[in-house]
């Protein structure tokens, strides 16, 4: 299963972290980790294209000392596929809405395949 923590603080959501794999289909045909990656990738290179946003952006792919700017959810080990992403500074109008589609797009993800699949929290910080 992925799990995706949603941090926020008072006004703004502020980061995630995401690991796991979601054993929907097997590795290269599973549609929940496909979707779940797309989004969460998506909006970290929306943030970082569009946005003068500072962030942290920590990824564990399986390989040793990997800090590449994508995430994979491929391999079976949860431990393995990580990612840690925080906004370091305020965050911008333009930061929120990307972080807006990003909550719906896996709430909706939720909602159709469970959270046998993908569990979603929210954490304040």
């Amino acid at each position: 299963m992925i799990s995706v923590t949603i941090y926020k603080d008072q006004e703004h959501y502020v980061g995630l972290e995401c690991f796991g794999h979601a054993g929907f289909n097997q590795a290269g045909k599973d549609i929940v980790c496909s979707a779940v990656s797309i989004l969460v990738i998506n909006t970290i290179n929306g943030i970082e294209q569009f946005t003068e946003d500072a962030f942290t952006l920590d990824t564990k792919d399986g390989s040793e000392g990997s800090t590449a700017k994508r995430c994979f959810f491929h391999k079976k080990a949860q431990e393995d596929n990580l990612i840690r992403f925080r906004l370091t500074e305020d965050v911008s109008e333009q930061s929120q809405l990307l972080m807006d589609v990003l909550v719906l797009g896996l709430t909706e993800i939720n909602k159709q395949y469970g959270d046998s699949y993908l569990t979603l929290r929210f954490e304040e910080v």
